[in-house]
């Protein structure tokens, strides 16, 4: 089974987030840049997939020059290979012009002798959450999509009985897991391939890279492909920064004294009734 994950260059936004003067992007000045934490279970379970099915893996994205760095990261801890389609302002994309840049490699490369059995993208991208490529991209292409996934297995049920780990009968499980939305449980679905896979973190834990995987994907192959110019399409208006949150500590009492008062104080959140 080999199968193409979509990846995306994100600031690292482990400190103070801003915007850039037009409101449409995160200021990146003086930020680090990585994965998303969606994308890096995409690509862990492409890697497990693939190797349970003598497949490959191959890692595309939409970005600068620098965008590289993210495609050899993914190689390192055990994809094949990259493509990279190259714009100096992937930020002047929106999701329905993304979708179908995605998509027309997929073509091209399927012209070329290059199939994919699977397309995997993060649920949505850490900078700007947009939720929308993975299931435009399986419109453009006519793929079936699933969302919201945390486990994928070949054929059988994902992760349950039966399941034929190592098959490749043109036919794909996945299982998500509900967490604190909705009825608590479990759903599986299967689906015919090719299809689209967009992957929510949480199922699986991402590998580091070894060194041996370091020296690999330094000597990678990395195919390019330079952006179209960005079209009408749905373009992003503006981001808006959440409220900071703010907190604030009450003091009880002191010792025994403020017994009377932490016992209000836990009827009020009704941990105990009057």
């Amino acid at each position: 089974m080999d199968i193409l994950v979509c990846i995306k260059r994100v600031p690292d936004i482990a400190g103070a987030v801003t915007l850039n003067a037009a409101g449409t992007d995160i200021d990146e000045s003086g930020l680090g840049h990585t994965v998303s934490s969606h994308e890096e279970c995409a690509v862990e379970l492409a890697i497990q997939t693939a190797a349970a099915t003598g497949g490959a893996v191959t890692v595309l994205t939409l970005g600068p020059a620098e965008a590289v760095e993210q495609l050899r990261a993914a190689v390192a801890v055990g994809a094949n290979d990259g493509i990279l389609v190259e714009s100096a302002d992937p930020g002047a994309f929106g999701p329905e012009g993304i979708a179908q840049i995605l998509g027309d490699v997929v073509r091209d490369r399927a012209e070329q002798g290059q199939s994919f059995d699977l397309v995997l993208t993060g649920s949505d991208a850490a900078d700007t959450g947009d939720f929308q490529v993975g299931i435009r991209l399986a419109y453009d292409l006519g793929y079936p999509v699933l969302t919201n996934i945390q486990t994928l297995s070949p054929g059988g049920e994902a992760g349950g009985p039966g399941a034929s780990v190592g098959s490749n009968d043109g036919s794909a499980a996945a299982r998500i897991e509900a967490r604190g939305i909705g009825p608590s449980g479990t759903e599986i679905f299967a689906l015919d391939l090719p299809a689209v896979v967009a992957v929510q973190e949480g199922g699986v834990d991402p590998r580091y890279p070894s060194i041996t995987g370091r020296m690999k994907a330094k000597r990678a192959p990395i195919v390019e492909y330079d952006a179209p110019e960005p079209g009408a399409g749905n373009p992003r208006i503006r981001l808006e920064l959440p409220p900071e949150k703010t907190s604030s500590v009450t003091i009880l009492g002191d010792g025994p004294d403020a017994a009377p008062a932490l016992v209000d104080v836990l009827e009020e959140i009704g941990v105990i009734r009057p």
